[in-house]
């Protein structure tokens, strides 16, 4: 059976990232084409992403008058994404990211900018490409979490709907004066719709109007159910009860691949894991480092309380002098950046820092270091350990979410079962993760034991296999209700 999906997310890999959403909607659709799934996938007309439109482009919908100006939606065919590009200036065309301007301030009119994405979306769903309608539509995140909302609130025959939480403490929620800017009948002003506390709720609405709702792995499906981080909304998702599943993302291994990637200083396999040397003496010298055998830490992350990186910050003197340096890229949270920076000042050759992030020097971080460090508070899934896994930078990880579900603690049982694949700690504290830190170190210094932990690492499966297979039969299940 062909079966026909609309994503709607709010930034797709090749085309715009900030973060694992991206990374998902950009892989996702090529995995499900194995399951003879076919995927249409709608973002926003952002600069960065017009500036890569074919002149020749379709023009497959338009409306003059969308949310306060002309839109229209272009469709094309890019990086192998059959691509539906919302191309709306008025709410598009910035000069900043696509959430925030280079202040780092949301722009005020974000709730009309993604009700239009969402309105795009649920307007496709329902015949606008000029008869094509898909089987499901699948939501991601806050952004697009207003088109089952749509959907269910329309007289007309919708499609199945699926919402995936990327992360539950992003919520979109504003102010009750939007609601009347919506275009949503005043039914939807309600518990069963938008309304949250007085306020308009974007994911509140996505997480009660969608036919299925998963969120990126089953720890992390279980956690949001409890009063400690369900971040307000566990009462609904419990509501929810088998509506709520739990489905572990996966990378682009076609594009995340030390074989064969073409921005590191060395390609290697698991067989030939010992050239990855060549990587670390180029991460030394792009960085500054000391040339030494001790080990390389990373961290490639947003630099907030949310990751941990605040306790990395604190225990990065005891880092050092425990013969280990450190490697640090990313950007958030100012008091954290200028913590690493102090850090990188007191040991200006064995700590490194790049504030800001660049996608070919996080392959080049994950090729070189020697363990990649994730010790964050609460963790939806992660990307950055399945990237260490599949590169052989050992991740050490906290003992949350997707974290949990991914890495397998190198402890005594583990390693003598030849599974262990990192270490995993808890709670999150700067003494739990320095104890998992000093584990780590003793680990690196016995050449035989960290070979086999790196090896298992480099062996575990981190592909969309499994995970699109599962978003397969959730949609065939939908379907055959």
């Amino acid at each position: 059976m062909t079966l026909t999906v609309l994503s709607v997310a709010s930034e797709v890999f090749p085309f715009l990232k900030t973060g694992g959403l991206a990374d998902v909607a950009g892989a996702l659709p090529g995995a499900l084409q194995s399951h003879g799934i076919g995927v249409r996938t709608l973002m926003p007309g952002y600069p960065v992403v017009m500036a890569g439109i074919d002149p020749g482009a379709e023009t497959v919908w338009s409306d003059e008058s969308f949310f306060g100006g002309p839109a229209r939606i272009l469709a094309e065919t890019r990086h192998g994404i059959d691509l539906l590009v919302l191309d709306a200036p008025h709410l598009y065309e910035r000069f900043g990211g696509p959430y925030s301007g280079p202040d780092g301030v949301d722009y005020p009119d974000n709730a009309l900018r993604f009700a239009a994405l969402s309105k795009a979306g649920a307007l496709v769903a329902q015949g606008a490409l000029g008869g094509w309608r898909p089987d499901i539509v699948h939501a991601h995140d806050w952004q697009a979490a207003l088109t089952p909302v749509y959907l269910a609130f329309s007289n007309a025959p919708r499609p199945r709907t699926v919402f995936t939480v990327h992360n539950l403490a992003f919520q979109g929620t504003f102010r009750y004066t939007v609601f009347p800017q919506l275009g949503l009948p005043d039914s939807a002003w309600s518990i069963e719709g938008v309304e949250y506390y007085g306020d308009v709720g974007f994911l509140k609405g996505g997480l009660h109007a969608a036919d299925a709702v998963t969120t990126v792995s089953p720890t992390y499906a279980r956690e949001i159910l409890t009063s400690e981080g369900g971040m307000g909304l566990d009462g609904l998702l419990r509501g929810r009860g088998d509506r709520l599943v739990g489905i572990v993302n996966g990378i682009d291994t076609s594009v995340w691949s030390p074989e064969t990637d073409p921005v590191i200083a060395k390609t290697y396999t698991a067989r030939t894991v010992r050239e990855r040397r060549h990587n670390k003496r180029a991460l030394e010298g792009e960085f500054g480092l000391r040339r030494e055998d001790g080990p390389i830490l990373a961290v490639v992350s947003r630099l907030t309380w949310q990751k941990g990186l605040d306790l990395v910050a604190e225990i990065a003197d005891e880092i050092v002098s425990l013969g280990a340096r450190l490697v640090v890229v990313g950007s958030g949270d100012r008091l954290i950046e200028g913590a690493f920076l102090a850090a990188h000042a007191r040991h200006p050759d064995r700590i490194g820092v790049r504030i800001g992030y660049d996608e070919p020097m996080s392959h080049r971080v994950q090729a070189g270091a020697d363990a990649i460090l994730v010790p964050s508070r609460f963790e939806p899934c992660g990307l950055t350990q399945l990237y260490g896994l599949r590169y052989g930078c050992v991740p050490l990880v906290s003992d949350v979410g997707g974290l949990a579900d991914t890495v397998i603690d190198a402890n005594f049982a583990a390693q003598r079962a030849k599974v262990a694949t990192g270490f995993v700690f808890g709670p999150v504290t700067t003494d739990a993760l320095l104890e998992a830190v000093g584990r780590l170190l003793d680990a690196y210094r016995d050449d035989a034991k960290w070979r086999t932990i790196q090896t298992r690492a480099m062996a575990f499966d981190v592909s969309w296999t499994a995970s699109a297979a599962l978003y397969a039969a959730l949609y065939r299940d939908l379907l055959n209700e």
